[in-house]
């Protein structure tokens, strides 16, 4: 009897999942097993399984559609099965309406749109959440009492018009809008530009020069469950914030005589490693010393996990994943760096596994890449705090009661307060800068 392949949800947090890549198609036998498809969850490109013996009888979604967690998917079956009962039996998926917005006209007696309600959005210190915005551009009317200017980017409108027309519109303040374009499907083109320029009907844009018209950027799953998640953690988590900064001289000097080390190793053993993997095998010592931080608040108790699993905060483009060190307390630094870059340069390619990037219990996030001195970091649930790292800089110190020049490393930890008290807090950070001064006693190096 054939049966109906559901979006099955393939990571903790995914409620739904588009369709990618069909590795499949109709007709193809597959087993339990058989990767069919590869579809984006909120955290990544992930191999749909299939949970059946047979053929596919039915692709009922193509490549680019988006699906709720349990919806069909597709029919496996016997061959030549009839399955328009099964198909007849599933609900079918509204096709949404491209720029719903374009063709509305105001009434007559009222030509002002009336004001929008704004949805409120939290802000936050880092680059996680960013609010995006609706706007509609106000008719200006002439002195001939012609409208000009009308533009409005909640229906994705666009102007078609050729590279060289464009130019030559910004160069002179014209409004492309006001231009009617004789091209095929009215591309507008130089001849066009030119024409309205020698004639005088021109919309020249304010006084300040020509600007760029709005964007509405559709919010993919995974930047839809950023920003679902961490409003939620800055709303419900009570943070504070505790700063220390580390004299950095020492731990430089012993991530150089790491890497000189390492020249004396088989190539495959040698890695490049970071300041920021010192940092994590400091972190995991630090929180094995200090087992109220690597905690959770669980309503009426607190869970002090007896593991030290690190997540590592990584950038990608159109969001950030943390995958995660498992026992990063028990591993070297080397085996650290390793596995640092090998989970990032997946997590990049979108290939990471649900088990490789949840359930850590302290998290680490590190803009001192990008010149960031120091920041504030929002704590990722259910964990109970995060370490935000800067950019180790020249600063000026006290050395044996004279002032010389120092490198400092920032280090602000968030912390929530339902699980971590001020001084358990600054006991923490106390250590971890003692370990990042003297290096040498972090156990495990290689």
């Amino acid at each position: 009897m054939a049966k109906i392949q559901e979006m099955t949800q393939l990571s903790p947090t995914m409620e739904e999942g588009t369709i990618v890549k069909w590795l499949k198609k109709e007709g193809d036998s597959v087993s339990p097993g058989d990767i069919i498809a590869e579809v984006e969850t909120d955290k990544a490109v992930m191999e749909m399984e299939a949970f059946e013996t047979g053929v596919i009888l039915k692709i009922i979604h193509n490549e680019g559609a988006k699906l709720k967690v349990g919806e069909a998917l597709a029919v496996i079956g016997k061959p030549g099965e009839d399955v328009s009962s099964l198909l007849a039996g599933i609900p079918q998926k509204s096709t949404p309406t491209q720029n719903p917005t374009a063709e509305v006209t105001p009434p007559k007696d009222n030509p002002s749109p009336p004001p929008q309600k704004l949805d409120p959005v939290a802000t936050n210190s880092g680059k996680e959440i960013t609010p995006v915005t609706t706007h509609t551009q106000t008719p200006i009317p002439k002195e001939n009492g012609t409208v000009t200017g009308v533009s409005s980017n909640r229906g994705g409108l666009r102007v078609l018009a050729s590279p060289l027309a464009k130019s030559i519109a910004i160069e002179n303040g014209i409004d492309l809008h006001t231009v009617i374009g004789t091209g095929p499907e009215g591309r507008i083109t130089k001849n066009d530009v030119l024409d309205t320029l020698n004639k005088g009907n021109l919309s020249r844009s304010s006084s300040v020069g020509p600007s760029r018209s709005d964007a509405v950027v559709t919010l993919n799953g995974m930047r839809k469950t950023i920003a679902k998640r961490l409003t939620e953690s800055k709303q419900n988590l009570p943070h504070f914030y505790l700063n220390v900064d580390v004299n950095a001289k020492v731990l430089e000097s012993f991530r150089a005589d790491l890497l000189e080390f390492q020249k004396h190793l088989d190539p495959e053993l040698q890695v490049k490693v970071s300041l920021n993997d010192i940092i994590v095998k400091a972190t995991a010592a630090a929180l094995r010393l200090h087992p109220k931080v690597n905690a959770s608040f669980q309503g009426d108790s607190i869970l002090e996990f007896g593991r030290v699993d690190v997540g590592i905060a990584v950038s990608l483009d159109g969001g950030l994943l943390t995958p995660v060190i498992r026992n990063a307390d028990s591993k070297s630094i080397l085996e650290i760096s390793k596995e640092v870059k090998e989970l990032a340069k997946r997590a990049r390619e979108r290939k990471l596994k649900p088990e490789e990037f949840s359930n850590g219990t302290f998290t680490i996030s590190n803009l001192g890449m990008y010149g960031i001195s120091r920041f504030t970091a929002i704590i990722n649930e259910p964990e109970s705090a995060i370490l935000a790292v800067g950019s180790v800089e020249e600063k000026p110190v006290v050395e044996n009661g004279t002032v010389v020049a120092g490198r400092v490393l920032s280090l602000t930890l968030s912390c929530d307060h339902r699980v971590i008290d001020g001084a358990v807090g600054a006991e923490f950070l106390k250590t971890l800068k003692t370990l990042l001064e003297r290096p040498s006693l972090i156990a495990g190096v290689v």
